[in-house]
């Protein structure tokens, strides 16, 4: 990985983020989240450190299921929900906090919604957040410091081949970006070591899902983000566009295989990433300035 100083990725617009970010994403957590959850979690598996306290960032739209699966894997771990904002707090207490009667209180330690340990906690767990942040950058350095020392990242983002038949779709009639633009994994890595992380382990796959009709296409699509892009459409628009829209989707359908009726397909690039957050390196001068979170970690590993 480089040293250099990391280029910030494609600027998208900050106010359309944040109140994507307010908004809730309903009952349930996307389809897509869930299953890119369930994969990530697989991955964890070949990780021989053993959490004692765990956070999981934004479950509401990142996975419920997800956050259960996690849960369960590290039964004896303290779960932390770290929801950024206010306005998902509610929803997202009430979701994945058990009731006494629930057999969720008997499946592994109870989330607990408040501030994590000043020291961090083992493992924090992302999913499918990072492609919708106004300020990655900032994200990452966030989620470095809630991480104690040796602890870990885990997170899944969409990556620059999303949504290539979509933009196909919108550059053919003329239309402003169908959506953002998503950061290359090498781009990330670059940014996990710039924020302090070490060793960043990348790798993507692509996932493509199906629809029989345009309204399912685009019921889901609205469930799994919004386009932030500072050049999209500055305004709303009306029956005339939204029936173009359809029936451009519909002519796009082809079979998914042979003699399959046709359906409208979407590709998914998912990225997934982990990194370790390494002990603190001062460079000492005749003064040198460390936070008390520093002092004690370097006085625990017996450093100057």
């Amino acid at each position: 990985m480089s040293n250099d100083p990391v280029q910030r990725p494609p600027t998208i617009d900050p106010p359309a983020a944040a109140r994507w970010a307010g908004l809730p994403p309903g009952a349930a957590s996307p389809w897509l989240h869930e299953e890119v959850g369930r994969r990530m979690e697989d991955r964890l598996q070949w990780i021989t450190a053993r959490p004692k306290r765990w956070a999981d960032w934004s479950p509401l739209r990142g996975g419920q299921e997800a956050h259960a699966l996690v849960a369960r894997r590290y039964g004896q771990a303290v779960p932390y929900v770290i929801e950024p904002s206010d306005a998902l707090a509610a929803p997202t207490a009430d979701a994945l906090g058990a009731p006494w009667w629930s057999a969720r209180r008997w499946q592994g330690a109870r989330a607990r919604f408040d501030a994590p340990p000043e020291e961090g906690v083992d493992l924090l767990w992302a999913n499918m957040a990072l492609h919708m942040a106004a300020d990655p950058q900032a994200l990452i350095a966030t989620w470095h410091r809630h991480l104690a020392t040796d602890g870990f990242l885990m997170f899944s983002c969409l990556g620059p081949d999303t949504l290539t038949e979509l933009r196909a779709l919108y550059a053919r009639l003329g239309w402003p970006p169908a959506c953002h633009q998503f950061t290359d994994m090498h781009d990330w890595g670059d940014m996990l070591v710039g924020a302090g992380f070490a060793e960043p382990i990348m790798d993507m796959e692509r996932i493509v899902l199906t629809w029989a009709t345009p309204e399912a296409a685009l019921a889901e699509l609205r469930g799994l983000g919004r386009n932030l892009h500072p050049g999209r459409f500055p305004g709303l628009r009306g029956r005339h566009w939204q029936g173009e829209l359809r029936a451009a989707l519909a002519a796009s359908a082809t079979p998914v295989e042979a003699g399959g009726e046709a359906r409208i397909s979407m590709t998914f690039e998912i990225i997934y990433g982990h990194a370790f957050k390494p002990p603190p390196r001062v460079a000492l001068s005749g003064e040198s300035a460390v936070s008390l979170r520093q002092m004690r970690e370097m006085l625990q590993r017996g450093r100057p």
